[in-house]
């Protein structure tokens, strides 16, 4: 049995995101094994309306670490990226990074809701 495990990671930021967006690429592809990453799209903000457009996307990468450590991984890099958690759920950010998919297995509901979402992992799939 293999100790990698295949994830797809949605990503997406609406402050600076062109530059946070390939700051997260960066440190996941020095980091993990980075697979595939779809394209960017813009998208409308969620929830809180005034605030800028989002640019979202989804990566597949390969790693070592289970599903908890992961999302604890992510968010470290989130907070390396500044990302202040003190702002609404669906406020702006720097950089969002959330698992979606799991060794094939969708982890995120959110995958069924969002188009842009979907598109994006199914991309990398």
């Amino acid at each position: 049995m293999s100790d990698k495990n295949t994830c797809v990671i949605g990503v997406g930021s609406n402050i600076q995101p062109e530059e946070n967006i390939r700051e997260a690429l960066r440190i996941l592809e020095e980091e993990q094994t980075l697979l595939s990453v779809s394209a960017m799209v813009q998208t409308e903000p969620i929830g809180v309306k005034k605030q800028p457009s989002f640019i979202n996307g989804a990566v597949k990468i390969s790693t070592s670490m289970n599903q908890e450590e992961l999302s604890t991984y992510l968010k470290n890099i989130e907070d390396r990226l500044k990302r202040d958690r003190s702002q609404p759920r669906f406020g702006s950010r720097t950089i969002d990074l959330d698992v979606v998919v799991w060794n094939g297995k969708v982890v995120d509901r959110d995958y069924y809701s969002r188009e842009f979402l979907k598109n994006a992992v199914d991309e990398v799939l």
